[in-house]
């Protein structure tokens, strides 16, 4: 019985979000935390489908006949699973092989941080179908899901990256985003999975001219991408939130949950959820602990 596995990369925009969808450089990390993907051969014409969490909990169990995914089937009452036909049905048009001279498969997915961290469930998903089918992620990414592809960019890079779009196509450069005061930063989880989906499509349907901010956000990513201040790490991180925030008409996350805390607070990915960049010169943990949110990593534990 041949068994095929995969790996792709979580990943975390530390600068950036939003306008990466309008060209802006962003500063992108992949993380030490991923998804695996097992294929084992099949029978019946279909996949057997199982995703696990960090746990060893399945998430979701399915079976996906290869008809379905030929002619993209809807199942309204499982969402879920819709996604997954979507993805792969957009998989199929990309290279049909793997329907049409293929029994079947059963299929394994596993993930080593906990789904609703919002490290890339999705997108360590299509990577890994990318690998698999040994098509472009970019693309199937683009035709499924949507977005700018900085995270395809993270699952398949072990580096730290600047990241832009250029005529809605990808482009990146590995980097050595490594500061001296990096045992100062660490990452909260908000206790709040978020949809990047839907604060994509929220993002977009704000009109308004973003050329001034883009260029800004352009300087501040190269900027935080190479000092050794801490200060001016600070000080740029913050400008960075001011300006999102009068971008997406939303408080920042400091001034709407931590207010009174001594240091900088950065969102990450879509706002008012998953993880928040905290950089401090003090240990921040009690302050976090006390407010509920217990789920804090350091540097060194989550970035690759």
């Amino acid at each position: 019985m041949k068994k095929e596995t995969y790996y792709s990369n979580g990943k975390l925009l530390l600068t950036g979000e939003y306008l990466v969808l309008n060209g802006a450089k962003s500063l992108a990390v992949p993380t030490k935390f991923g998804q695996d993907l097992e294929v084992i051969s099949g029978l019946g014409k279909k996949i057997i489908w199982k995703s696990y969490d960090a746990d060893g909990s399945i998430w979701f169990e399915n079976e996906i006949l290869f008809d379905d995914i030929i002619t993209k089937k809807s199942f309204i009452e499982n969402k879920i699973k819709n996604t997954l036909v979507e993805i792969l049905h957009h998989a199929y048009l990309l290279n049909s092989d793997f329907i049409e001279n293929s029994e079947g498969y059963s299929i394994d997915t596993k993930l080593t941080f906990p789904r609703l961290w919002g490290l890339g469930t999705s997108s360590t998903l299509i990577n890994n179908l990318g690998q698999w089918l040994n098509i472009n992620a970019f693309e199937l990414l683009k035709n499924s899901f949507g977005g700018s592809g900085y995270d395809i960019a993270c699952a398949q890079t072990n580096q730290s990256i600047i990241y832009h779009l250029e005529n809605e196509k990808p482009f990146f450069e590995k980097i050595s985003f490594n500061p001296e005061f990096k045992e100062h930063i660490y990452f909260v989880y908000l206790n709040k999975k978020q949809s990047s989906k839907s604060a994509i499509n929220n993002y977009l349907n704000k009109q308004f001219s973003l050329d001034k901010v883009k260029t800004k956000i352009d300087k501040i990513t190269t900027f935080v991408s190479g000092t050794n201040n801490i200060n001016d790490f600070m000080a740029a991180l913050d400008k960075h939130e001011i300006l999102l925030s009068d971008v997406l008409e939303q408080l920042t996350v400091k001034e709407s949950l931590f207010p009174d805390f001594k240091g900088t607070v950065k969102s990450l990915g879509a706002w008012g959820g998953d993880f928040a960049m905290v950089v401090s010169k003090e240990n921040p943990l009690f302050y976090f602990n006390k407010k509920g949110y217990e789920t804090i990593l350091k540097y060194e534990e989550m970035i690759l």
